[in-house]
C-alpha cells in the first residue's frame, strides 16, 4: 500500500542493440486502470500495486509492458554501492535526506560527481530546487550511469553480486532464463536515448496534479512503439 516514488518506462531494442527510457513524473494526471477514476499515477502502485501500475502505463502509452524490477530505497542504495558508485552532472549544490529519512543528512556540491549509493538517491530523489520534470531527467541520468557502469564489468559474477546484496529490497518478474538470454547483450548496447515528458503544473483542482501534454504523450508513445517496432496497440513485443 505504498505510493511508487519514480516510474521509468524503458524499451529495448535487439537489433538495433538500444535503449529508450522516459521517466514519467509521479504527479501526472491519468486514467488509473482497474480505478475507473483520474488520479495522480504515483497512486496506482497504493490502489492496486504492480498489475494496476503496469496496467495504467500500458494504457498512457497503448504499448505491452513485458517486465518489471521495483526497488525500495534500500535497494537502489545497494545496487550503486555494488556498482561501486556513478557519475552523474550535479546541477546544484544541495541537502536532501537519507534513505532512512533523516532530514539533510546528504549534502551534493555542483560539478560532476562521482556519488555512493546514498548519494545518488539524494541526487534521484531531490526537487526542492526545481521540479518534477527536471527530477525525472537526472533520475535517467542515473540509470544510464547505472548501465554504462554495469557494462563495464567483465565478469559475470559481478552481476551476482548485485542480485544477491538486492534481498527482499527488490521484486521482478524477470526470470532467470530471461536474464541470461539479455546478458549475451552486455557490453554492445550502442546507444541509450532519454525521452521527455512535456506538460504543466496544474493547481486549480484540490491539491497539485501534473497535467501531460497530449501531442507530447501521443509523439512519446509512437516513439516506443517505433523502437519495439509495433504496428499496433495489440502486438506483443518480442
Amino acid at each position: 500500500n505504498s505510493r511508487s516514488d519514480s516510474l521509468i518506462l524503458a524499451t529495448f531494442n535487439k537489433e538495433e542493440k538500444s535503449i529508450k527510457m522516459v521517466s514519467i513524473p509521479r504527479d501526472s494526471k491519468v486514467e488509473i486502470v482497474g480505478k475507473g477514476s483520474m488520479d495522480k499515477i504515483t497512486h496506482a502502485h497504493f490502489f492496486g500495486g504492480m498489475d494496476m501500475t503496469i496496467a495504467t502505463v500500458e494504457h498512457l502509452f497503448e504499448i505491452p509492458v513485458d517486465y518489471y524490477v521495483k526497488l525500495n530505497f534500500q535497494g537502489f542504495v545497494e545496487v550503486i554501492d555494488t556498482l561501486g558508485g556513478i557519475t552523474v552532472d550535479v546541477p546544484y549544490t544541495f541537502s536532501e535526506s537519507n534513505s532512512k529519512n533523516v532530514r539533510n543528512a546528504i549534502t551534493i556540491e555542483k560539478g560532476r560527481q562521482h556519488l555512493n549509493g546514498e548519494e545518488a538517491l539524494a541526487f534521484a530523489r531531490t526537487r526542492k530546487n526545481d521540479n518534477d520534470f527536471e527530477r525525472g531527467k537526472r533520475q535517467l541520468q542515473v540509470i544510464k550511469a547505472v548501465i554504462d557502469k554495469g557494462l563495464t564489468f567483465s565478469s559475470v559474477s559481478k552481476y551476482d553480486d548485485v542480485i544477491d546484496s538486492l534481498g527482499e529490497n527488490m521484486s521482478t518478474n524477470f526470470s532467470l532464463g530471461n536474464i541470461i538470454a539479455l546478458s549475451k547483450y552486455s557490453g554492445s548496447i550502442n546507444d541509450i536515448q532519454s525521452l521527455e515528458l512535456e506538460g504543466v503544473d496544474d493547481w486549480s483542482s484540490e491539491g497539485y496534479f501534473y497535467i501531460l501534454d497530449e501531442t507530447s504523450v501521443q509523439e512519446v508513445a509512437e516513439e516506443l512503439k517505433g523502437h519495439l517496432n509495433l504496428r499496433s496497440p495489440n502486438q506483443i513485443a518480442q
